[in-house]
């Protein structure tokens, strides 16, 4: 019950007052990401110098899941390589797919709490908006089939 609680308080928080949902200024790379089967809709903006995602920030519109799942995976990308935030969009997939190690599952900290949303089938969507457009950002084919 514990663990319900704190994704319920961190979806929220991540939500209601997002830290990276803002223009960016500057952005090198900017992807428009929708989810045709609910609607939402972010367009996900990057600074990246030297292969290293320097900044980030996201605007749109849609459920509290796809919003937050956006800013948080921010919070964890932005600072890493190219190659680093692909293996970790790859571990969220592997996350919501149920393959993953408790290992893996503690490098995408704080997204790992979205863990439960593969048992959600509906929500999956709305969890990988972000990350699959931030795979698409940098040419790389999201890869993902529902149940």
């Amino acid at each position: 019950m514990e663990n319900k609680t704190i994704y319920t308080e961190i979806i929220t928080d991540h939500n209601v007052d997002p830290y990276h949902k803002h223009e960016l200024e500057g952005a090198n790379l900017i992807l428009e990401g929708v989810n045709p089967s609910c609607g939402d809709d972010i367009t996900l903006s990057l600074k990246v110098e030297d292969d290293v995602v320097v900044d980030g920030a996201y605007q749109g519109v849609g459920c509290a899941i796809s919003q937050a799942s956006a800013d948080i995976m921010l919070d964890l990308v932005i600072g890493k390589t190219k190659e680093q935030a692909l293996r970790l969009s790859e571990l969220f997939l592997n996350m919501i797919r149920s393959e993953i190690t408790d290992d893996e599952l503690e490098e995408l900290e704080e997204a790992g709490l979205l863990k439960d949303i593969a048992h959600n089938p509906s929500r999956t969507k709305c969890a990988v908006l972000g990350w699959r457009t931030l795979r698409e950002m940098f040419g790389v084919e999201f890869e993902y089939e529902e149940e």
